[in-house]
């Protein structure tokens, strides 16, 4: 329920409180604009589309404040706590809306809040469907469409039916799902078959070759080695040569013989000094490694030779693998790495047979589901057509269409979709031995109003109903007058023995029915229209017998009028 809500800078309205209630709250006044802005302010919490338009002319900003209270345990509530809202100290949710004004022409900013806590402009209309059903002109108009028929007719029918349908839309959906892996699957086998034929030839190749992990670099150390083994060789045994000296066995002039040498003279006086003696221990160090390098050398000139035959086989088998690496990488590393990639990806192409065959035994039973699905959606449908014509046309006949009948009807569809396989449609019997005619095709402004109201009133009423616990009717009885607008109240009232009821209207044969009357007037200054804090306020008693005399003819002050708006009030609480 909404409590109140409270509005700054919005349109012809400088500031208001309006204050709601439970049961049937009407919202009447002669200045169209600011009932308007109500209206516009509502569907801001609601989370409609702001416009900076609606801003009060030299605003920089508006806003919108909104009290609502929920039962614990409402989808609602949780929602607004999983987005972080807290609520009042009293239990109620608090919602926000700004709209800014824009400088220049340009788009001003508009910001939602749920119990303290920023949030998209979306949780709003995710908790406006938990919290308010909204009936407008433009909602009697989406009463011609099949779909919003087919859409009431399956809330009337039940929770159980609501089930059944969300299992069918849920099939439905994993069909389409499958349907679409299948056909991307069949159109595709020729590629397919031609990328597995391709990898085939590729994975055959290497397995031909069969590199191994860094062979490329080794094999090109090895034939750079054996290009050049004269002269490595040289170089070995000049420098071997340089250390230890050649095969006459004198090392005179040698990098080892003259180590040695300045060894023997440190060492023969460096009993007198200790720092000569540890640079003798270091040049000893020194011969100990050119040693050591000279034995490295000898033992690389033996292993060194030259092997034309070794070097043409390394050659040719650097080509082999250049061959891969040309192809599928630029390393054998990187060719090892398409290996295994193809080799699972042609394991993914093999098995698409496999999976097109389990597409296909998906498809099939989807299908059988489907049709049994579509078989007690349409039983349910049928089931409930003949109750919800029932309680509408006995709505109807309360609303002073009498002879008025509604007729629900559900056949088959041209081809199932994704609500099952049936067309519904309502056709409205206007009177006795009328022809029954489509809501879409003839049906008034005012057969539409109150086919609507006895609509909505079965929809609450029905068992299981999870319609929210705040209606909204925007002028419900636009093209109603006389007997049948004092219906409409009747209804309105009923509805609202369960409900909120928040109604604009400009009869004052429904307004009279209203547990709450709120008025918007209009003051002026300086020959400017404005609306200031007292301009929506709770009218009763003596204030409100004028404001019906007002709407009933005009003339607040007329002794008639307020005579009939006085027996409009003793009517309307007749039974309540």
């Amino acid at each position: 329920m909404i409590e109140e809500i409270r509005i700054e800078n919005l349109g012809v309205i400088g500031r208001a409180h309006v204050e709601l209630g439970p049961g049937l709250t009407v919202l009447t006044g002669e200045t169209g604009a600011g009932k308007t802005m109500v209206l516009t302010a509502l569907n801001l919490l609601l989370g409609g589309k702001a416009d900076p338009a609606t801003v009060r002319v030299g605003s920089a900003s508006a806003s919108v404040e909104g009290r609502v209270v929920l039962d614990a345990g409402a989808p609602a509530l949780a929602r607004a706590a999983e987005a972080g809202a807290a609520l009042d100290d009293d239990g109620s949710l608090v919602l926000l809306r700004t709209v800014g004004a824009g400088s220049d022409g340009t788009t001003g900013r508009s910001r939602a809040f749920v119990g303290g806590r920023s949030v998209p402009q979306g949780l709003l209309a995710e908790l406006a469907d938990e919290l308010v059903t909204v009936h407008g002109q433009a909602d009697q108009a989406r009463l011609r469409s099949p779909a919003v028929q087919r859409e009431a007719l399956d809330e009337f029918v039940g929770p159980a039916h609501r089930e059944v349908l969300a299992s069918y839309r849920g099939a439905w959906a994993q069909r389409a799902r499958v349907e679409a892996e299948l056909t991307d699957l069949v159109d595709r086998a020729r590629d397919r078959t031609r990328e597995a034929e391709l990898l085939r030839l590729g994975l055959a190749e290497v397995e031909r070759v069969d590199p191994q992990p860094d062979e490329d670099v080794t094999l090109a150390d090895e034939v750079e080695r054996l290009s050049h083994a004269e002269d490595l060789r040289t170089a070995a045994a000049g420098a071997h040569t340089a250390l230890v000296g050649g095969d006459d066995g004198t090392d005179e002039g040698t990098a080892v013989g003259t180590i040695e040498l300045a060894r023997r003279l440190l060492e023969h006086e460096g009993s007198h000094d200790p720092a000569l003696a540890a640079l003798a221990t270091r040049i000893a160090e020194a011969g100990y490694l050119l040693a050591d390098v000279s034995t490295d050398l000898a033992a690389y000139l033996e292993d060194l030779q030259a092997d034309p035959l070794r070097l043409e086989a390394a050659q040719r088998r650097r080509a082999e693998l250049g061959s891969l690496t040309r192809s599928y990488g630029s390393t054998v590393a990187e060719v090892l790495a398409w290996a295994d990639t193809a080799g699972r990806r042609l394991l993914d192409l093999d098995g698409g047979e496999e999976r097109i065959d389990e597409l296909r035994e998906e498809r099939a039973r989807l299908r059988a589901e489907l049709d049994t699905l579509a078989d007690r959606l349409t039983s349910g449908r049928r089931a409930g057509a003949e109750r919800l014509s029932a309680v509408v046309s006995e709505e109807l006949a309360g609303l002073a269409m009498g002879g008025a009948e509604l007729r629900v009807v559900v056949e088959p569809a041209d081809e199932p979709g994704p609500h099952g396989a049936d067309k519904v449609e309502m056709l409205l019997v206007p009177h006795a031995g009328a022809p029954a005619r489509a809501l879409g095709k003839g049906a008034s402004g005012g057969e539409l109003s109150r086919v609507m109201l006895a609509i909505e009133v079965a929809l609450a009423t029905a068992p299981g109903a999870t319609r929210p616990g705040t209606f909204v009717f925007d002028e419900v009885d636009a093209g109603v007058g006389g007997r049948a607008a004092v219906e409409v109240g009747r209804r309105l009232s009923s509805l609202a023995q369960g409900s909120q009821v928040l109604v604009v209207t400009h009869l004052a044969q429904v307004a009279a029915f209203a547990d709450r009357h709120l008025v918007v007037t209009k003051s002026t200054a300086d020959g400017v229209d404005v609306v200031t804090e007292s301009d929506v306020r709770l009218v009763t008693q003596e204030d409100r017998v004028r404001e019906l005399a007002r709407m009933l003819s005009g003339q607040e002050d007329s002794h008639a009028a307020r005579t009939h708006a006085a027996e409009l009030l003793e009517l309307s609480s007749v039974g309540r």
